[in-house]
Order: structure tokens, then sequence, then C-alpha cells
């Protein structure tokens, strides 16, 4: 779809979006790519706590401006939720009623905006990265510190509270099937809009190896438990398993430490998790919530062999031939005996590659982005 020069769009983005080296904000960074590929001018608004300022964000943005996020701890007493009152910048709001230009908003985490009848009259389009309260209520479930649990606990009533605010948006962009069904049973005007990634050609190795990874930010409590059962089930399953991911806790490393056949990576490099994925025989990804579309699904099913999923890993998504669904420890176990003898081979690259056209189709979703930012 082609626009004019003179489209503009502002995106408030929750994090800095670069390095793109998580799940949100790999989402925001390549969307921002995608749609500076089509001509439109994007001023980006990043509330900042503890990444760096880029440089490199300026040569896909027309401007890019930081705000400070408030992270004091009065803000756990606001009635409103953490993620969303500790981004509330006046500033913000002053530059963005300097033009009537749309509105992007980056999760729910930067709908405060959307209580201000100036923002309110505007054309807002917002990001549903989540639904933010079924995630919390797992992020608390998997939990084992009291304190975060109950601070988590509380954030998944503010956001039940918090979440109708989304009436006050134009569009809202769900970002898989079952937030989909779940966001257009509830609200006007929602669309399915896949996560952005980095990747849009499958370049996966030929062959095998000899070792099984799982990879995810290991400071999360969702990905912690997720390796601590994996391990557990390696315990019986005589082939190396990595675990990769950043800010393990010290817990997990002590679980992996008594598994001979279990090794940690902590805190890998970009470039090194990239080369454990793509030389791994076997990727595999549990989780225990069914929320979003993981971005690691995608990195692993464009770049690693044989993919082994739990189906929360991919409920509401037709991966048909681009997975295996394994639900318990036996079923694990039986999969890796089953596919560490056999090779990746050409045949299956190309399966892969068919497949993946038919899963994830960014410039459909561009497209779409495109004509709601235009109202064409």
């Amino acid at each position: 779809m082609s626009i004019t020069s003179d489209t503009h769009l502002h995106i408030v983005s929750f994090d800095i979006p670069y390095p793109a080296n998580y799940g949100g904000v790999i989402d925001v960074f390549f969307r921002i790519k995608e749609l500076a590929k089509r001509g439109v001018k994007i001023h980006l608004h990043c509330y900042e706590y503890g990444r760096e300022h880029s440089e490199y964000l300026e040569s896909f943005c027309y401007s890019v401006n930081y705000y400070k996020r408030e992270t004091k701890l009065g803000k756990l007493f606001n009635s409103l939720p953490y993620i969303v009152c500790s981004r509330d910048s006046q500033e913000l709001l002053e530059n963005l009623k300097k033009d009537d230009y749309p509105i992007l908003l980056e999760g729910l985490h930067c709908c405060k905006l959307l209580t201000y009848e100036e923002i309110q009259k505007r054309n807002v389009i917002v990001r549903a990265h989540n639904v933010e309260h079924e995630y919390y209520e797992h992020l608390a479930k998997a939990e084992v510190d009291a304190k975060k649990k109950m601070y988590l606990k509380q954030e998944v009533t503010k956001l039940k509270d918090f979440e109708p605010i989304l009436n006050k948006a134009r569009a809202i962009l769900a970002i898989s099937q079952k937030d989909y069904d779940y966001f257009s049973s509830r609200y006007k005007n929602v669309h399915k809009v896949t996560a952005y990634n980095a990747y849009t050609e499958v370049d996966i190795l030929e062959g095998s190896s000899d070792y099984v990874l799982y990879h995810g930010n290991l400071s999360v409590a969702e990905n912690y438990s997720a390796a601590e059962y994996l391990v557990d089930a390696f315990r019986k399953i005589n082939v190396k398993l990595i675990v990769a991911g950043m800010n393990p806790p010290p817990h997990l490393q002590k679980v992996i430490e008594e598994v001979p056949n279990v090794e940690l990576v902590d805190s890998p490099d970009d470039q090194t998790l990239f080369d454990l994925i793509r030389h791994a025989h076997i990727n595999i990804l549990v989780t225990e919530q069914a929320t979003g579309l993981k971005l690691k699904l995608l990195n692993t099913l464009y770049n690693g062999r044989f993919c082994l999923v739990n189906d929360k890993m991919v409920e509401g998504l037709d991966v048909n031939g681009l997975c295996y669904v394994v639900n318990d420890q036996n079923s694990i176990r039986f999969a890796v005996d089953e596919l560490m003898p056999r090779r990746f081979d050409a045949r299956q690259i190309e399966r892969r590659r068919k497949n993946m056209k038919k899963f994830y189709d960014i410039e459909k979703a561009t497209d779409l982005l495109m004509r709601l930012i235009t109202n064409s």
C-alpha cells in the first residue's frame, strides 16, 4: 500500500525499543521499521527506565523523545495498575497536543493517555500485547517470592478494572486469535495483527546436532518455571539439554547443577543465542500461559530445526506441519528419542518455508495497520 509522504504517526512505547532483545520491544521495533519503509513519518515517544537512549532509532523515526518512568514505591499504592500509573507524563501529553496526527499506544501500559479528553478525540490505536490481567495472573501463580506474588495479584485486579479504557480507542490490535476472540467479545473495532519480528525468511541449517535447547528470559517466573520442568524431564533422557537466557535465578542454577546432562548458558548475547537456536537439533518451547504470540516461537521456526511445543504455546495458532506438540514429560521423552537420530534435510526446510508463508504474513498485517492510520 503506497501512502503520501506527509503521513505522520505518534508511537508511544512502554520502553525504549532498541536494542530489540526481548519480546515486547521486538514487536515495537520491527513495526517501526516496517512503517518507516512505507514512508510513514514516525514520532516516537519512549518511556525510559534502565535502557540507554538509542541514536539508531533516529534512522527510522522523524523524531524521538524520552520520558522518565516514575518507578517510586508510592506508585504501588495508586488505584491504577503500576505499569500504567508509572507511565504518566505531562510533557508527553503536551507534545501530543501540538498536532492532530494519529497515535499508536504500545500496550495497555501506555493507556493513561486515554483518560484525557483531548486524546480521546484523536485517532488512537492500541496495540494489545497481551490480555494483561490474564498474563499477570499466570505470573502470580508461577512466582515463588511472597512479596512479588502479592504485588502481581494486586495488579491483576487493577488491570481488570482499568481495561475498559480501551473503549476510548478507535481500534485495538490483538496479537493472536485467542486474544482477538477475547477483545472482540468486549470492544469494538478489534483487529488481529500478528507480532513483528526480525525474521521474514526461513534460514535453517541442514543436518543434526547433539543437544536440545530451551531459551527465554529466565528472570521471568513463567520461563524459569518452564526451565525447571524441562530439567526434571531430562533427568530421565540421555540427551544434552541447554537452558539459555537472561538472569537465571539462584534456585534454577542449583537445579541445573544437579543434572549432569543439563547445561546453563547465562545471559548469552544476541549472536550466541542465535547460534544456539540454529545449531540445536531440537528447540523446545513450553509455557503455562496461552497469551499472545510468542516471539521466540517465530525466531525458532525461522531459524531452528525440529521444534517441540506444548499446546498452550501455540493455542489459537495454525501450526500444522511446523511443530510437534508435547504436553507432558513422557511425551517429551518419546519425541526427543524419536527425533534425535533424524537429520533435518532440504525437504523439511522447504516444507517449513511453505508453511511459514501461510502462518506469518507481515505485509498483510502492515497493510491493515496503514488503513487504520490513514482512515482509508
